[in-house]
Parts: structure tokens; C-alpha cells; sequence
């Protein structure tokens, strides 16, 4: 339940609900949540896209006309398609990206899943990255799924974060501490 509360706290985490009860009823919850991947995919890759989304210039009927023809050649349809053009008439297209955040969220605590971000430096062996699996399903449970990023600022080493709980084992990180330690020391 509190999980529940954290997710759908604040009103990108109500539309996400909504959008939620709605697919369940409909069946379409793997539709929504793959429409929803796109778009944030999509908003993700092209500045412009940020740029439309967060801009307080553009009235609703301008985001809700430019929305329709950018919806339709990424093939977001049905359910996604009206949840979004909603959000754009209620000038809420500022928030989608936490919206679909928090829509992913409530999909995998409906399937039981615990989803772990894994930062390396560089891209792991597929025998690497199989015994991570592993060992996150022997701590988070056999629902365990990665999140992998690549990050070369770590140096090395790995950041794992589940939930609120972060463990942080990268170079990076252990050589802040090691310059820490000898400024204290001189």
C-alpha cells in the first residue's frame, strides 16, 4: 500500500492510475504501457519533442493539433492515443514523462515485478550480465528485472538501485572517498 500511495502521489501519478484502472478494464495494459514506451522514447531521442512537451507557450489546441499527426506516425493508437491527447487539453503535457513513469510503476508492482537500475561503465558480457541477474533475483526475489545503463564516468565498478536503496560500487565513487580521506589526512 505504500508503494501504491508513493506512485500515485501527486497528479501524474492520478493520471497514471486512471490510465491504469482503464487498460486493466480493457485488457490493454501491454498496448498502453508499449504506445506510452514509444512516445517517452520519442520525446527522449528529440530535443524538439522536450522542448513541445515542457513549453508553456503553446496552447492546448496547438499541442492537442501538432499531437494527433505526431501520435499517428509513431503508431500510438486507442487508449495511449485519447490518454494523451487529454493530457495535452489539460495542459498537462509538462508532466507526461513522470505519467509514464509512474504507469510503468504501477504495471510491475501489478505483475509482482521489483525492477533494478544497473549502472556499469561499459556494456557487459552476456556472462557478466547473467550473473547479475542472478544475483538481484537471489536479493529482490525471482520478479527481479534490470534496467541497464552505461555510464563511463563511473570508471568501473557497478551502481545498483532498487527502489529507494542504492548500493554504489563504482571507481568513481571509491576514488571521492580515497580524495576525501587525504585531504582530511593533509
Amino acid at each position: 500500500m505504500a508503494a501504491q500511495q508513493s506512485i500515485t502521489s501527486g497528479f501524474a501519478g492520478r493520471y497514471a492510475t486512471a490510465l491504469f484502472d482503464l487498460a486493466k478494464e480493457s485488457g490493454a495494459i501491454d498496448t498502453v504501457v508499449a504506445d506510452l514506451s514509444s512516445f517517452d522514447a520519442l520525446i527522449e531521442a528529440h530535443e524538439d519533442m522536450q522542448r513541445f512537451v515542457r513549453s508553456p507557450v503553446f496552447s492546448a489546441e496547438d499541442q492537442v493539433k501538432a499531437l494527433q499527426p505526431i501520435l499517428e506516425k509513431i503508431g500510438v493508437k486507442g487508449l495511449a492515443q485519447k490518454f494523451l491527447l487529454l493530457v495535452a487539453t489539460q495542459r498537462r503535457l509538462f508532466a507526461v514523462r513522470q505519467m509514464v513513469k509512474a504507469y510503468r510503476q504501477l504495471v510491475d508492482q501489478d505483475r509482482g515485478v521489483t525492477r533494478a537500475t544497473v549502472t556499469l561503465a561499459e556494456t557487459p558480457s552476456s556472462k557478466a550480465l547473467d550473473a547479475i541477474k542472478a544475483a538481484l533475483k537471489d536479493v529482490a526475489g525471482a520478479g527481479a528485472e534490470i534496467d541497464l545503463e552505461i555510464d563511463s564516468e563511473i570508471i568501473g565498478g557497478i551502481i545498483v538501485q532498487i527502489g529507494s536503496k542504492m548500493v554504489d560500487s563504482s571507481l568513481r565513487t571509491k576514488l571521492n572517498g580515497i580524495r576525501t580521506a587525504m585531504k582530511e589526512v593533509g
